[in-house]
């Protein structure tokens, strides 16, 4: 079965079309991103009403470019007359939206129906300026096509995105796993400790108070001067640190020394805030940030994210006996996390599933297998209307 997957939540527009086949394996017929970092580099994050405005731009000419790639495209031989039923609904579902309309107004009139089984699309959470576009764009590929809508849950898809295994030359499956996984969700807007206990049933055990592990990274950055999205960079310095002549290479070699914030907590939240605070404070204290010192203090703030992240996922292996480590979120991309989420399960004698970095980030791929899986299992929100930008993963 063919699913079409359309992704909006934050700053890229993606969509995918997958091709599904026995025992959870598929095909990547298209897969398509368009980011839009550059265009918010010089506000220092996600402006969201650009955000909205980028999405709108991109979305039509990335769904037919996604038609084209998956060889789904085929022109009309002559003019489609369209039934009045259908544009009245399509002038409710887009009254925002008067580019897309006309777009697919005219693509209905001259290209047939694609052979697609079901659409899926995130509905939250995220910036609902973001959702409203994609969704709504969703909607509107769903009344034309007459085909299902299947709303996903964004985070839902990082948890997917961590369990696809390459088999051969475009032939991919999704991992099975055993009840019940822990789920360490890092990501720019979340840092969450979920625990899967069956298929599609989740109960949230922790997650931040205040800034998201991505978020302050990204802060950390902008103190020290380094433009957004500054987490990578942070890693990069980090890392040059370790490798630096006379560095011991453990988390005793840096001099400045950063807060553990909620680490011995009996609880399993989280809360960054106070380590970007502890960040500011040392920046100010400095007449010049020299490469040495950005370096230096860049490897502390890792090793203290480090500490509170694998510390509080011990604390819950050890409470819950989870038979895995599922990580996902853009933050799931940093060489340090990724070694030492590794290490933890080794040392658990139970097994890590990390995505690939290409899908640590936003994504329609992981879309479409959450979407994929809860039509499958006849598990999703119907008659669904609206987006959720603080939607919840239960």
């Amino acid at each position: 079965m063919k699913i079409i997957s359309i992704e909006t939540s934050c700053d890229e527009t993606a969509i995918s079309i997958l091709d599904f086949q026995k025992n959870n394996k598929f095909k990547i017929l298209s897969d398509l991103v368009v980011s839009q970092i550059d265009i918010h580099k010089k506000y220092g994050g996600v402006y969201p009403k650009l955000a909205k405005r980028e999405h709108t731009s991109n979305l039509f000419p990335v769904f037919f470019q996604s038609l084209k790639k998956a060889k789904l495209l085929e022109k009309r031989k002559k003019e489609r007359v369209l039934d009045k039923q259908i544009l009245r609904k399509l002038n409710k579902i887009l009254d925002r939206d008067e580019h897309n309309k006309e777009l697919l107004i005219d693509f209905l009139q001259n290209y047939k129906t694609p052979k697609l089984n079901a659409i899926s699309a995130t509905y939250g959470p995220g910036l609902e300026m973001a959702l409203w576009t994609g969704f709504n764009f969703a909607r509107a590929l769903s009344l034309i096509f007459n085909t299902t809508l299947v709303p996903v849950n964004h985070m839902e898809g990082h948890v997917y995105a961590s369990l696809i295994k390459k088999i051969s030359s475009n032939k991919y499956k999704i991992q099975k796993i055993s009840y019940p996984s822990l789920v360490v969700l890092i990501s720019g807007g979340h840092t969450q400790l979920q625990l899967i206990k069956k298929q599609h049933s989740y109960k949230l055990l922790g997650s931040t108070l205040d800034d998201a592990v991505g978020e302050a990274y990204d802060k950390t950055a902008r103190l020290l001067g380094i433009a957004y999205p500054g987490g990578p960079e942070i890693s990069k310095l980090a890392d040059s640190f370790a490798t630096s002549p006379g560095c011991c290479k453990t988390r005793g070699c840096c001099k400045v020394t950063l807060p553990r914030p909620m680490l011995h907590t009996q609880n399993f939240d989280f809360s960054f805030s106070g380590l970007k605070t502890a960040v500011l404070y040392i920046v100010q204290s400095k007449k010049r940030l020299t490469k040495k010192f950005k370096q230096e203090l860049s490897a502390e703030f890792e090793n203290a994210v480090s500490d509170v992240l694998i510390g509080k996922t011990k604390k819950a292996l050890i409470k819950y006996k989870a038979k895995n480590i599922i990580i996902g979120g853009g933050v799931a991309a940093n060489n340090r996390l990724r070694k030492d989420f590794r290490e933890l399960a080794k040392t658990f004698k139970i097994k890590s599933y990390i995505p690939h970095k290409k899908y640590t980030g936003d994504n329609a791929l992981m879309i479409g297998i959450a979407g994929y899986l809860r039509y499958k299992n006849k598990n999703y929100p119907k008659r669904i209307a609206r987006v959720n930008g603080n939607l919840k993963l239960k």
